[in-house]
Formats: C-alpha cells, sequence, structure tokens
C-alpha cells in the first residue's frame, strides 16, 4: 500500500436521534469531537456511511490524512460500511482504527490496541466478519458494567446517567485524543500514555 493511503476511523453506534446518546453510541461522539476539532462537516458516501475528509494528529504538516466515519447501518450490520470505505480508500489493514463502546472498562478509562476477540459487541463481531481479519486497531471507550442485574443489552442502549454526563465531555475528549495520538505516535506509546489514566497525560506537554 502506498505511504498517501489515508486512515480510517470509524465509530460504532446506531443512527438516529432516539440513538444519540446511548452509551453504545459513544463512538459516534468521538468520532463527532474528531470532525469538530478538524472543521469537517459529515457527508453520505455511497459506503452506507457519513464521512468526513481531512487531517487529524497535528503535527509540521497539519496532521495525517484521515476519513473519519460513522456507518448508517445498525450497529450489528457495522461491518458491511466499513468494508467498503477500507476498498474505496484503499485503506491498510494496519490504518483502520475502530472507536466503540466497553463494558469491560471503568467509566473514564480508555484502553487502545490491536486485535482481539469482539467481547460480544456486535459491531466488533460484524466488522471482523466483513474485513476476514481481527488485527485492526481498537480505541476502547469505557462505559463500565451495567449495576445490579440490569441486562448489558439494556444498559448499553440507555442514555448516559447524570453523573456520568458531568464527565462525559472530558472522558471524551480523552478517547479523541487517544484517536490522535494512534495515529501520530503509534501503538505502544499512545497505550504507554493513556493506560498510565489521566495523571499521566497532564504531564505530557
Amino acid at each position: 500500500m502506498p505511504d498517501t493511503a489515508p486512515w480510517l476511523v470509524v465509530g460504532l453506534g446506531n443512527p438516529g436521534e432516539v440513538y444519540a446518546g446511548n452509551r453504545h453510541n459513544a463512538g459516534f461522539m468521538v468520532v463527532e469531537l474528531l470532525a469538530a476539532r478538524s472543521g469537517g462537516r459529515f457527508k453520505a458516501h455511497k459506503a452506507r456511511a457519513d464521512v468526513v475528509e481531512g487531517r487529524i494528529g497535528g503535527g509540521p504538516e497539519g496532521g495525517l490524512r484521515a476519513v473519519l466515519a460513522k456507518p448508517r447501518s445498525y450497529m450489528n450490520e457495522s461491518g458491511g460500511p466499513v468494508a467498503a470505505l477500507r476498498d474505496f480508500f484503499g485503506v491498510p489493514l494496519a490504518q483502520v482504527v475502530v472507536v466503540h463502546d466497553e463494558l469491560d472498562i471503568d467509566f473514564g478509562a480508555i484502553r487502545v490496541k490491536r486485535g482481539g476477540g469482539d467481547n460480544g459487541h456486535n459491531g466488533l463481531r460484524s466488522i471482523t466478519k466483513s474485513l476476514g481479519d481481527k488485527e485492526y486497531l481498537r480505541v476502547r471507550v469505557g462505559i463500565g458494567r451495567p449495576p445490579g442485574r440490569m441486562d448489558p443489552a439494556a444498559f448499553v442502549l440507555k442514555d448516559f446517567g447524570t453523573a456520568e454526563r458531568k464527565e462525559l465531555g472530558v472522558h471524551l475528549e480523552r478517547a479523541a485524543d487517544a484517536v490522535e495520538s494512534l495515529v501520530r505516535d503509534g501503538l505502544s506509546a499512545t497505550q504507554n500514555l493513556f493506560h498510565a489514566g489521566p495523571e499521566r497525560e497532564a504531564g505530557r506537554g
């Protein structure tokens, strides 16, 4: 693949206003924030996704070329649009980043990795099947486990709680920072920075 290939950063969620504030839409929220940072506006693409083409990550040339995307399919059918965008823009698997909510990570924490299973996440399952490979990058936005005996499937389709919403903006900003670090500095450097928590990040300047 040529060096000019863009990064493909896909946020996962369900389309439509009724789902907009759901925990399951954390990926959408992060990609929307990245689009706002780049000054871009989402436009419909034939790959059944809304996309912004721009640059992210900063640096001397204004950042690296990237396609920010929100599939227009429902979560469990995310793979089709992701595979279509990868093919359309000629993106190597190593430059595919999927941003998604994660039940097994505490709210407020961010984890970054390459590959792995889907851990019951229908969006990841669909993407892995459509790409035919699981070795894409993931930025995992912690939402925590549901309280008591609440069904996780119901929990992810509820809006963030009142207390969570007070911290949500900061949480999403950190996730967007992690995406930019990933494309600019690589996986290991990003893990070292963000897995350490906000304390280390605060001193990164």
